[in-house]
């Protein structure tokens, strides 16, 4: 290479340093190298390893170790001293070895530090290999390993160091806790897997375009990493498609989960939406909506299971045949049942697509990867799941607060029990359901301020009933009943005796015909679009009525006594018209912490989130392993501790 080309690509480095320099200065941040010296002190460092000789990234060499050539660089290591400098006399000969056949041979000398790099010896060498756009650079490494606390980033570094024991990889960085196990399981590996060099090889070579479409997209704007991405497309696409699609097919299939990345950054990404709108909220909507629907609706009902195999599937599939004899013609449904999951429910969901479904319903938490897959294949299919606390934008979610149901149920019991000691069988430990235990136990002090309630849950093994019976508890509130058809067992709120007869008080049920008919008339009526700015700050959209919406019912026994029936009734109205709130005055959980304050009311989202039990429960969350193993699948998709359940290993993908 001729020195009048070196020359050449060091003027170009120097106005696009000088660039860089103005850019900073103008958007109030430091315009140059940040300084490791000037970032930690010795107290701050718990080890110094030699990690040797390295590849390392160029875009994690942030800046140098000491203050001495800091001025001399732009944030980003390109050039700022005059063309006439001794410093560009040096650059310029680095950059003729550079593109010689001889190159530059000797690798520089760095620190890292919360997985970035300064560098010690080589900041020329670095200049002129990120004025080419290297990938990566040979570097002798010394990592400082901070002391520990519980900072997020120095707990983020920590996971990243067991990580990087078994990848050897820095580029894989995550900004999300618990991501790397993630990780493995989509490329089917075990959680202590140990990469071998050819797997290094190979992700490497797919995550290169992955950070590409990530780029081209917009990603390197976001406050998170290429990795958080990829993690959120490998529950989309097999990760073959990097391998085999060019680069405009691997952006095109990116953009289709983007919302979901872009929702990543954001603290509250999902909406709830706790009512169906009301008649002027409807018409305001109308203003704003694209089209209304004017021909047919062919809309799909997808169950994991046959309706006879429970109670939960043929409520859906009654409510949903209510909504189509509601709407009349206006509408068309087709029911798909025994999906199953994974690559059947996806086939399951495709054929009702081809078949010419413009909504898809699928009815259990389960079956929340087909949807995701489902809704970004076919962007113009409106996919639904039965679950709550999803957070992606392509598939919206609903589910119903029958907390508030159990808050008259608890009641109910505490008028009609003369013991204290009350009975509660909760199913699976999933969002909601300690809303419900709680509000069962808030329901039952409201009347009897001396309320126990002893819960037992049916996801394990065992006789939840009988073992509260036993013990002498009477009064027990038991499943949910599906539909507001009449069911026989122990179900509701019963009076169960020593000697087994079993008399039923009330009955909490979930209303889907209401919720199907309602959400099938937002989409018939266009008031299921969303507004432009809601689109501008992409949130997942969560449906979660309750009793104003007519999704969750109560249904009183005839020989419940006059006065408890007439307080029943009196709650309930404060329920559906908003005087009475569940969840408001002072509560404090088992451990004695104050949740909710004497003045104050929990949120929506609060609720519907809670991992504790109030002070008047007496028992505790079952943990994981703990479970049935036919319910474990189910608390994957919505635990309320789902986030700390290591995942599924998902097939050999690398």
């Amino acid at each position: 290479m001729s020195r009048q080309e070196a020359v050449a690509q060091y003027q170009r480095a120097l106005k696009q340093g000088r660039k860089q320099y103005k850019q900073a200065v103008a958007g109030g941040r430091y315009p140059y190298l940040p300084v490791l010296d000037e970032l930690l002190d010795d107290a701050m460092v718990a080890a110094r390893v030699n990690l040797g000789l390295l590849e390392i990234p160029t875009e994690l060499i942030v800046g140098t170790k000491s203050k001495g050539r800091r001025d001399a660089f732009s944030y980003d290591f390109l050039p700022l001293l005059s063309e006439e400098s001794e410093f560009a006399l040096k650059w310029i000969v680095l950059c003729q070895a550079h593109l010689s056949d001889e190159g530059i041979r000797d690798a520089i000398r760095c620190y890292e530090y919360l997985g970035k790099f300064y560098v010690l010896e080589g900041n020329k060498r670095v200049s002129v290999l990120k004025s080419y756009g290297a990938a990566t650079i040979p570097a002798f490494v010394t990592r400082l390993v901070p002391v520990w606390s519980e900072a997020e980033p120095v707990r983020l570094y920590y996971e990243f160091l067991g990580a990087y024991q078994r990848t050897g990889l820095y580029q894989i960085i995550f900004t999300r806790f618990g991501s790397f196990p993630k990780l493995q399981a989509a490329l089917g590996h075990p959680v202590d897997y140990v990469w071998s060099e050819d797997d290094r090889r190979r992700f490497l070579s797919g995550y290169t375009y992955f950070r590409r479409a990530f780029s081209a997209l917009g990603g390197d704007e976001l406050n998170i990493s290429p990795a958080d991405a990829m993690l959120v497309w490998l529950k989309v696409y097999p990760y073959e498609q990097l391998k085999i699609n060019s680069l405009s097919e691997l952006t095109r299939s990116l953009s289709s989960v983007w919302r979901d990345v872009q929702m990543l950054e954001q603290t509250k990404p999902i909406a709830v939406s706790t009512a169906p709108m009301t008649a002027a909220e409807k018409g305001l909507f109308r203003t704003l909506k694209e089209a209304v629907f004017r021909s047919r609706l062919d809309i799909a009902l997808v169950n994991e299971r046959e309706p006879r195999a429970g109670s939960w599937t043929e409520s859906h599939v009654r409510g949903i045949q209510s909504m189509e004899k509601t709407l009349g013609e206006r509408v068309s449904v087709r029911i798909y049942s025994n999906a199953g999951s994974g690559a059947s429910a996806v086939k399951i969901m495709e054929q009702a697509v081809s078949e010419g479904a413009r909504v898809i319903f699928a009815s259990s938490p389960t079956l929340i990867d087909a949807c995701r897959k489902i809704a970004a294949r076919h962007p113009h299919v409106r996919v639904l799941n039965c679950s709550v606390s999803m957070p992606y934008s392509g598939v919206r979610t609903y589910y119903g607060r029958m907390y508030e149901a159990k808050f008259i149920s608890g009641a109910i019991a505490a008028a009609m029990s003369p013991a204290d000691e009350l009975g509660y069988v909760a199913n699976y430990p999933i969002f909601g359901v300690p809303a419900a235990i709680n509000a069962f136990a808030l329901g039952a002090r409201m009347v009897n301020p001396r309320a126990l309630i002893r819960v037992e849950w049916a996801c394990v093994s065992g006789d939840p009933v009988g073992a509260l019976t036993q013990r002498g508890v009477e009064y027990i509130s038991t499943l949910d009943i599906p539909t507001a058809e009449p069911v026989q067992g122990k179900r509701g709120v019963c009076h169960i005796r020593a000697d087994g007869e079993i008399r039923l008080l009330a009955e909490p049920y979930w209303g889907w015909d209401t919720f199907y008919t309602k959400l099938v008339g937002s989409i018939l009526d266009g008031s299921w679009e969303v507004s432009a700015a809601a689109k501008q700050n992409p949130r997942a959209m969560n449906y979660w009525w309750g009793m104003s919406g007519g999704v969750i019912g109560m249904k009183f026994a005839d020989s419940l006594p006059a006065g408890v029936r007439r307080l029943a009734l009196i709650l309930k109205r404060g329920i559906v018209d908003g005087s009475i709130l569940p969840f408001s005055g002072e509560i404090r959980s088992q451990d004695g912490v104050v949740r909710c304050d004497a003045d104050g009311q929990l949120t929506a989202e609060e609720i519907l989130h809670m991992d504790w039990l109030c002070d008047n429960v007496v028992g505790e969350i079952p943990g994981f392993e703990s479970l049935l193993p036919e319910v474990q699948n189910t608390v994957r998709a919505q635990g309320i501790y789902r986030d700390s359940i290591p995942p599924v290993v998902e097939g050999v993908l690398l």
